[in-house]
């Protein structure tokens, strides 16, 4: 499958024709509404193109046809973890998923060999071994992040766990089991995200555009969104996966409820893959075998199960990480660097090969490069789930403290104990309605079950 980058170059040249000529005092003005219409012409155009019949069928939307196209698989693990495994589990999936987060950071977007010749510049080692002491990117040293100032991803500045998206949406999921219920619906999502979302990025940010036009979900997924399969909705996964640990089947609807908001087929089944494999985690504490159990989740024969059945078998045939992303990379050239595909089989190659280590984890998913970190902290809260907080290696949960400053309105300053605390709460209350047959399903915003296709 070829992509479309080369039309970038073109793009940036008619760019540059614009500006000579309207420095020339030729009629610019005139040729760029010319132009600008042309292009809303052509992507309209494009919008209308009607997609592969055969594909669409074995990649819905709607849950129960999902469901329809999924393997067999467990969908409730036993034993359950009991209330004081739960809460050092899931605060080392949140110290996880940050310390993953804080290390990507600095290198975002970065390739391998970029992190590599910045390690190198840096005097620091490689393969990583800690947090970066100083900033690949020199400049941003005197510049903010959210808000705050971007030094303080340093190993020696560090004073609290720093605010991202790959943070805050977790905390947002927190907020929307505490106030709707374990039967919240899309519509929630969305007033949620109208209450506390300040910004967004990608499809996310196309979301809360449509939300604020008045729109409602799933119409807010579709309605100019071109980036519906990124990763957005896998960096939200992990709240559902915290709330239902040991019920994959659970994990993996309260992901569709909420990616249904902003994401389309394989950005979907993301969110869904990754709740499962940590509600497995949790419950298990073998991320091998929760991998397995979180393809289950999604259809067998979607392009991103395709893509994580070819990593799991390089990994079985290589053994080699740095080969098998080789493998990867070759595989989903001209790929964004942010879609759902590409990532979820770089990460999960690093599950594979690099368990039980929670540092050649972290590490490892961020070296790979592309959306680090997306990477390290999705990789990161795997691997602290399955290692739980009393057991995290200290020069990487220490530096972090206990304090987590978020961008969500009215919401800055979190403990990090009290966020677990707070999920296991949520996850005990969900357990007793699961096991009692009262778990509430998917609805849409007039209460009744959401069947809808697209």
């Amino acid at each position: 499958m070829s992509y479309y980058s080369h039309l970038d170059e073109k793009w940036m040249a008619l760019r540059e024709w614009l500006d000579l000529k309207r420095e020339h005092g030729a009629a610019a003005d005139t040729l760029s509404r010319e132009v600008e219409r042309e292009l809303e012409r052509l992507t309209a155009l494009v919008q209308k193109a009607e997609p592969d019949a055969e594909l669409l069928r074995r990649e819905p939307d709607d849950l129960e046809a999902i469901r329809a196209l999924r393997p067999d698989g467990p969908r409730k693990l036993d034993p359950l973890p009991d209330a004081e495994d739960l809460e050092d589990r899931i605060l080392g999936a949140w110290l996880g998923r940050g310390a993953g987060c804080t290390l990507g950071v600095p290198v975002e977007g970065f390739s391998r060999e970029e992190i590599r010749a910045a390690a190198a510049a840096l005097d620091q080692p490689y393969p990583l071994e800690d947090y970066w002491t100083r900033l690949p990117k020199p400049t941003l040293y005197h510049s903010t992040y959210n808000g705050l100032p971007y030094r303080r991803f340093l190993r020696d500045e560090m004073i609290f766990l720093m605010p991202d998206d790959d943070l805050l949406y977790t905390l947002l999921g927190l907020l929307i089991l505490e106030e709707y219920g374990p039967g919240f619906t899309p519509e929630d999502v969305g007033r949620a995200w109208l209450r506390y979302v300040p910004f967004a990025c990608t499809a996310e940010k196309h979301a809360l555009d449509n939300l604020r036009r008045g729109m409602k979900p799933p119409e807010t997924a579709y309605v100019n969104n071109p980036d519906g399969e990124y990763l957005g909705a896998d960096i939200r996964a992990d709240p559902w996966g915290y709330a239902c640990a040991g019920l994959p089947e659970l994990a993996a609807e309260m992901a569709w409820r909420d990616a249904r908001i902003s994401h389309t087929r394989n950005g979907i089944y993301g969110a869904m893959y990754y709740a499962a494999l940590i509600a497995s985690v949790l419950a298990t504490g073998d991320i091998r075998e929760s991998i397995r159990v979180a393809l289950t989740e999604i259809p067998a024969e979607c392009r991103l199960a395709i893509a994580l059945r070819e990593t799991l078998g390089w990994c079985s045939e290589l053994r080699d990480l740095d080969s098998v992303l080789d493998r990867i990379f070759a595989a989903h050239k001209g790929m964004h660097i942010g879609h759902t595909i590409n990532n979820a089989a770089l990460v999960t190659a690093v599950l594979e090969l690099e368990s039980p280590s929670f540092e050649r984890i972290i590490t490892r998913a961020v070296m790979a490069g592309m959306d680090t970190d997306c990477n390290g902290a999705t990789a990161g809260s795997i691997a602290g789930a399955a290692w739980g907080a009393s057991r995290l290696p200290e020069r990487w949960i220490f530096p972090l403290g206990s304090i987590h400053r978020s961008y969500l309105n009215g919401l800055d300053v979190w403990d990090s104990r009290d966020i677990a605390t707070r999920f296991v709460r949520a996850a005990l209350r969900i357990r007793r309605e699961a096991l009692n047959g009262n778990s509430k399903g998917p609805q849409d915003p007039e209460g009744k079950e959401n069947t809808s296709t697209r």
